[in-house]
């Protein structure tokens, strides 16, 4: 088991002998005090883009729904005739490949998979880099024309300015016993939710936030919230795919009461399979660490029951396909594995808050919006 499955296994349970570590995130907020101050009194420089940046983070370890929600806001903004691009460190790509346009044919094992998800999802002109100034000038340098930058995560990373901000909160998750890393899995602590613009992703028949500490946090009147919706479930070779030699035969997605085996490689796996079992299918759990490299070999193993991933595992899965068809590795055992092999797609809902506060900051920074 590799330590960041045991650490992420440990804080889920909220183990005892975590609070063994409280020493070392002592040390860990001291020196993020001290980072943060050193970019606020210009130690350090900080880069400010020449177009309004919207950075999209959490600060907590893990997954908070931020992929879907930037997925959701990049549609948004493209149907009110908003030009805007998106860039991300590219986690789980080649950096020596960077910085890199994400275009819909990019690998994710050089862009990485959350970008080429996004891409594939919505179009959207986006770069990837470690160092944020270098994937936005090279955005910049190809797509000129763009009004606005999401970026997708950087919440600490104070080197890139921004002038909006939106902290994702997983409300069903909480914050574990509340400490930072490596006690807790908070990357920062309570108070930096103070005052900022937080997004509460709550279950979808949620009516509130059940989050004693969450009330005094958020800027707006009405709090702002955002829920997943599970989409049909798709087979995740579709049709423009046999082209390339696998075929699907009479493949029937999963029905109510069905035995699946459900996979995933997300930062926080429990959501998914509490969503497959929200829609009544008998799941079969199998959790890796977030961004896993998987193997189609390593996906033989659950037989018998059809497979439901995450689009975000899909990307990389569907890639390894590709390439197998290339090389013309794949023998029966993998034809019969696509017939298996479904994906359970999600789109982030939000409240009417969430795009009324939206339009009064760009509109705050002369970009031009409707609410919805």
């Amino acid at each position: 088991m590799s330590i960041e499955t045991t650490m992420t296994r440990a804080w889920q349970r909220q183990a005892i002998w975590l609070w063994l570590l409280l020493p070392i995130s002592w040390l860990y907020a001291l020196l993020m005090l001290l980072r943060h101050q050193a970019y606020k009194i210009g130690v350090f420089a900080s880069y400010r883009a020449p177009i309004p940046v919207m950075v999209i983070g959490n600060i907590t370890v893990g997954g908070s729904g931020k992929t879907p929600l930037i997925i959701a806001l990049v549609r948004h903004l493209q149907q009110q005739g908003i030009k805007v691009g998106v860039i991300s460190r590219g986690y789980g790509g080649d950096s020596s490949q960077m910085p890199a346009l994400v275009m819909p044919d990019s690998l994710p094992s050089v862009v990485g998979d959350e970008p080429c998800l996004i891409v594939n999802m919505t179009g959207a002109a986006m770069a990837v880099c470690p160092n944020r100034q270098q994937a936005i000038t090279t955005l910049l340098e190809t797509y000129p024309d763009l009004q606005l930058i999401i970026a997708d995560d950087g919440l600490q990373h104070y080197a890139l300015q921004r002038a909006i901000e939106w902290i994702v909160v997983d409300a069903a998750r909480g914050f574990g016993n509340k400490q930072l890393l490596p006690t807790g899995f908070l990357r920062e602590p309570m108070s930096r939710l103070k005052g900022a613009n937080v997004i509460y992703h709550q279950k979808t028949d949620a009516s509130s936030v059940n989050n004693d500490e969450s009330d005094s946090n958020s800027s707006v009147t009405e709090r702002l919230t955002m829920h997943l919706q599970p989409d049909d479930l798709e087979l995740l070779w579709s049709s423009s795919d046999q082209t390339d030699g696998l075929v699907i035969v009479n493949a029937v997605a999963p029905e109510k009461g069905n035995q699946v085996h459900a996979v995933s490689g997300i930062g926080y796996p429990q959501r998914f399979f509490d969503t497959l079992n929200s829609l009544d299918l008998n799941v079969i759990p199998h959790s890796y660490p977030d961004h896993y490299d998987f193997s189609l070999a390593e996906l033989l193993q659950y037989s018998e029951h059809p497979i439901i991933v995450t689009s975000k595992d899909a990307v990389k899965i569907r890639a390894l396909l590709v390439q197998a068809t290339i090389n013309q590795t794949l023998n029966d055992e993998y034809e019969e594995l696509v017939n298996r092999l479904w994906v359970l797609p999600v789109t982030a809902v939000l409240s009417d808050s969430c795009y009324e506060q939206l339009a009064q900051q760009l509109q705050a920074v002369n970009i031009a919006i409707n609410s919805k």
